[in-house]
């Protein structure tokens, strides 16, 4: 008997059911649309500070209101002292024109000012030339700061006025003579903080200026510099307010155009109004000059 086997190949399924194949065989899916565009949450306004505000600007209007009420309380019945409205009067009617000239010895405020504030820029800018380069190397070398370090001391405390008679002798004129006595005594200040700057620059710096071998110059500008511009600025406000100080003093003495010899001009001519003025006007102008090297320091910080 002939058995016979019969091999059945197995039924090929369609293309489309296997599952791979169907996926295959469907069309791409067209790409999902972009999500709207989700906005970034605005940071909120904060509101304005206006208790901040009051806190700065109502504490010196309530200071000068003091100082102007007790004025006036106090030269209410006086007829050799100004009172405050008198006084308003009097600068009114003389910054209405600051800048006349009637003559030598008779100018405006303004002039006076003027010429004051560049005998200050001159003294000043001298002392800043010498004093402080003197006070890195004060800073940087400790026996050269050992010999120069008891002069400073020793010259340091003399009065202002006692270097004026100096400058007259040497320059005999009194507008150098001026200048001199404004140098002498702004230069201490920048000296002192700047040799104070560079003798506190942490070791670890200079050590590793040493272990790159930098140069001298690279030292100063690249490390002393920016740790010591903190305290060399300091230097320079105190410098220029001992500069405002001095200029008013020497110009009574010496004569001349400038606020000092305004000043005594006015007190010779018993005009008590125009030397309250004038004391006004001195603070003002040393605090704006105060207030400009403040800003300088903010600026070129290396806090940041």
């Amino acid at each position: 008997m002939v058995s016979a086997v019969f091999h059945t190949t197995p039924s090929l399924a369609p293309a489309s059911d296997s599952p791979a194949a169907a996926a295959a065989s469907k069309p791409a899916a067209a790409p999902a649309a972009p999500a709207a565009a989700v906005k970034a949450p605005q940071p909120e306004r904060q509101p304005f500070d206006w208790r901040g505000l009051a806190l700065q600007v109502l504490p010196p209007i309530l200071g000068m209101a003091l100082l102007i009420g007790v004025w006036a309380l106090a030269t209410q019945n006086s007829t050799a002292f100004p009172t405050p409205a008198k006084t308003w009067d009097a600068a009114v009617k003389l910054f209405s024109d600051p800048f006349y000239r009637n003559g030598p010895n008779d100018q405006g405020i303004g002039w006076n000012i003027l010429n004051s504030l560049q005998r200050v820029a001159l003294g000043f800018g001298l002392a800043a030339l010498v004093g402080i380069p003197l006070g890195f190397m004060l800073g940087r070398f400790s026996f050269l700061s050992h010999m120069v370090n008891p002069l400073i001391s020793l010259l340091r405390p003399v009065s202002p006025l006692a270097w004026l008679p100096i400058g007259l002798l040497v320059f005999k004129s009194a507008n150098p003579a001026a200048i001199w006595t404004i140098f002498i005594c702004s230069i201490w200040p920048m000296v002192i903080n700047t040799a104070v700057g560079v003798q506190r620059v942490p070791q670890d710096y200079l050590n590793v200026a040493r272990v790159l071998n930098l140069s001298e110059w690279k030292v100063i500008t690249k490390i002393l510099f920016p740790s010591v511009l903190p305290y060399m600025l300091t230097g320079v406000r105190l410098s220029v307010g001992t500069a405002w100080l001095v200029i008013v003093a020497a110009e009574m003495l010496t004569g001349g155009v400038g606020i000092g010899f305004w000043v005594w001009d006015e007190w010779n001519n018993l005009n008590v109004q125009h030397i309250i003025i004038a004391i006004f006007v001195i603070g003002i102008v040393g605090l704006l000059l105060e207030q400009a090297l403040v800003a300088i320091a903010k600026r070129f910080s290396f806090d940041d």
